[in-house]
């Protein structure tokens, strides 16, 4: 047996550089390459591997360690799972930064490989630089922390110990029904060592994607189902686009003029413009697809896991003889809500399924409930991109909130702009195949309702955990993995200020990303939220303290985003009316670096419930009639929602 010597760290590179996807035929590349902050618990381990030989993975240099993975998983999720980035960090707070972009990218089922240093194996010099020690337990380090948030982790505590745990990190990060955050906790000592790994192990491995097909029982019963139904509802799901089944679940629902909803995940698998496309579903849904979905006597779930936003904390559903019918790779989501099930690939699973039913000619029942509906949410999408201010308290838009709130800001700013004014002119103005990326606040529940995608895979929302930050470093990674087009990062004010650390790595690696900062001056959803459950304004306001109250209740705090992104080489443009957007957007598309516009928002014109609801949590105590009433309407909705 021939053999290789070599410390773990450069196996470890040498070992990820032979990895590829077999996908429908084609094979590609797997690891691009990875993501670094060095500290002293990775720099001469595998950063020593890195510089020495790093085969063909691209090394990027992030600023922040959770940014950084934010564009990793930016990166995997543009490019549908099939290629990924690794992300190193030092141990201690580096290694600490990455746990929360781990949760984003297990929660939302992205493949992202963690590698964070960690504490000397040997233990002869602890404890070291930046160790927490327990008292009760020595084998506990910082990278524990990582085992809440990945479906796989493992500490490589020998050199040898690489093979198995890299093999199984594959397993997983290469599995569309198990995939998400994979950690290899990385001893810095060990990184260093030496072993005499077999020439094998660093041979071209190619790891197939395989359309799972589902088995004929499944298929007969889920037909079965669907024929006795006569108003289905598809829902099109994340696992659409990652299947690549998007044309084949658009055929589907024409064949058999089936409606679909959209989740966060699945939009932009089919466009707006499909007639049978209603939109958005859910808590963050719009007028049409609730309105269908309300009445449907069957949900067709496809590559969905069917988040509280996408079912409305399962109250949408409010047909008595409502049944489900989930089609899904993974067992796990199959099985919610008591569905039938058929575990396969979405692709496959639709093409017998559609075998069966075209054998009797199966069609649903809608005649003109269809149209009507999306006729309706158009004329609504009408008013809403031409909604301005003119004084007046808008309903329902700033239902709950005073007048002088809108006044305070308008003065203070000089700007007057509503938020789907601004949402209609960007819907209007970037290109058609632009991509637009998201996570946080009030502009994934607008941008679900009312962005209509004019090119496929072009809206890209990280939803599942909803994480503030990912926007603007997650958009590096979007431009990396589509350098040719032009990418929007749509944030508040409140994620721009929580972590926009990869804005200067997109300036050094040339990568060209628009960051448009809705700056309203608050963490206006969470504002929204309390305002409209019978709280006050408290702690979600940007404001200075009052020298007379003691509180957070003074002035407004006035910001300048574009300065800050002026200094970091960036293009930038300060918004107060149509006018000047309208020249902000049209100039930003001939800069060749990245671009910052600075849009000053009315607090309170985001949009509001279409026909849904969303289960929060309201104190059953309190001495304020406004907060009772809203614990008595929770009461309420909650007898109509199904309970598991």
């Amino acid at each position: 047996m021939k053999t290789i010597r070599l410390t773990m760290a450069q196996a470890l590179v040498k070992f990820l550089d032979n990895q590829y996807i077999e996908f429908d035929g084609t094979v590609t590349k797997f690891v691009k390459g990875i993501f670094t902050v060095f500290g002293h618990g990775n720099v001469l381990g595998l950063g020593q591997a890195l510089e020495e030989d790093p085969g063909d993975l691209i090394v990027h240099q992030g600023r922040n360690e959770q940014g950084m993975a934010h564009a990793a998983m930016g990166f995997a999720k543009q490019m549908h799972r099939k290629q990924i980035y690794a992300c190193t960090s030092s141990v201690g707070p580096g290694a600490a930064n990455m746990v929360t972009a781990a949760a984003t990218a297990t929660a939302n089922r992205i493949p992202v490989l963690f590698l964070p240093g960690d504490v000397y194996a040997a233990r002869q010099p602890d404890p070291v630089l930046q160790q927490v020690e327990h008292f009760h337990n020595l084998n506990i380090s910082t990278n524990d922390a990582f085992k809440a948030v990945s479906k796989y982790w493992d500490r490589i505590s020998r050199p040898e110990q690489l093979m198995t745990a890299a093999i199984n990190a594959m397993r997983v990060l290469t599995n569309p029904a198990d995939t998400g955050a994979v950690t290899l906790a990385l001893p810095q000592d060990v990184q260093g060592e030496a072993y005499d790994y077999p020439e094998y192990f660093f041979k071209k491995r190619i790891h197939r994607i395989e359309r799972r097909p589902a088995t004929k029982e499944m298929i007969k019963e889920a037909a079965e189902l669907i024929l006795r139904k006569k108003k289905p509802i598809l829902i099109c799901g994340g696992g659409v686009r990652y299947s690549e089944a998007a044309e084949v679940f658009k055929g589907f629902a024409e064949r058999f003029n089936i409606p679909f909803g959209e989740t966060q995940a699945g939009k932009s698998a089919v466009l707006w413009s499909d007639k049978l496309n209603l939109g958005g579903i859910g808590a963050t849904g719009n007028l049409a697809a609730n309105t269908i979905a309300k009445e449907a006597d069957l949900i067709i779930g496809v590559g969905t896991r069917y988040t509280d936003f996408t079912t409305s904390s399962k109250w949408l559903f409010q047909n008595p003889e409502v049944e489900f019918l989930n089609i899904n790779i993974a067992e796990f989501d199959s099985y919610k809500l008591d569905a039938i099930k058929v575990i396969a690939d979405a692709k496959v699973a639709l093409e017998a399924i559609g075998d069966e039913l075209g054998k009797v000619g199966y069609k649903s029942c809608y005649k003109e409930e269809i149209k009507e509906a999306k006729d309706k949410w158009q004329a609504e999408l009408d008013r809403l991109f031409n909604l301005e201010y003119t004084g007046e308290t808008f309903k329902p838009e700033v239902a709950g909130h005073l007048d002088h709130v809108l006044e305070e800001f308008g003065k203070k700013t000089g700007a007057y702009l509503t938020q789907t004014k601004v949402l209609g002119m960007l819907d209007e103005m970037l290109d058609d195949d632009a991509i637009v990326v998201g996570s946080s606040g009030s502009l994934p529940g607008d941008l679900q309702r009312v962005w209509r995608p004019k090119t496929v895979n072009s809206y890209h929302m990280e939803y599942g955990y909803s994480c503030m930050g990912y926007e603007v470093n997650a958009a590096l990674g979007v431009k990396i993995a589509a350098p040719e087009k032009e990418v929007y990062s749509l944030l508040g004010d409140g994620s721009y200020m929580m972590l926009h650390s990869e804005l200067p790595t997109s300036i050094q690696e040339k990568k060209k990303i628009n960051i448009i900062v809705f700056d309203n001056m608050s963490f206006g959803c969470i504002n929204n939220l309390q305002m409209g459950k019978g709280m006050g304004s408290f702690g979600t306001e940007f404001r200075f303290r009052n020298e007379e109250t003691g509180k957070l209740d003074g002035d407004l705090v006035p910001i300048d985003f574009a300065m800050s992104a002026t200094a970091y080489g960036c293009k930038t443009y300060r918004v107060k009316t149509v006018e000047e957007l309208r020249t902000a957007i049209e100039n930003s598309k001939k800069q060749t670096v990245s671009t910052l516009i600075d849009i000053k928002i009315l607090p309170k014109t985001m949009t509001h419930d279409y026909e849904s609801w969303w289960r929060v949590g309201i104190a059953e105590v309190s001495n304020k009639e406004s907060i009772k009433k809203a614990r008595e309407e929770l009461e309420e909705e909650m007898k109509k929602a199904r309970e598991y």
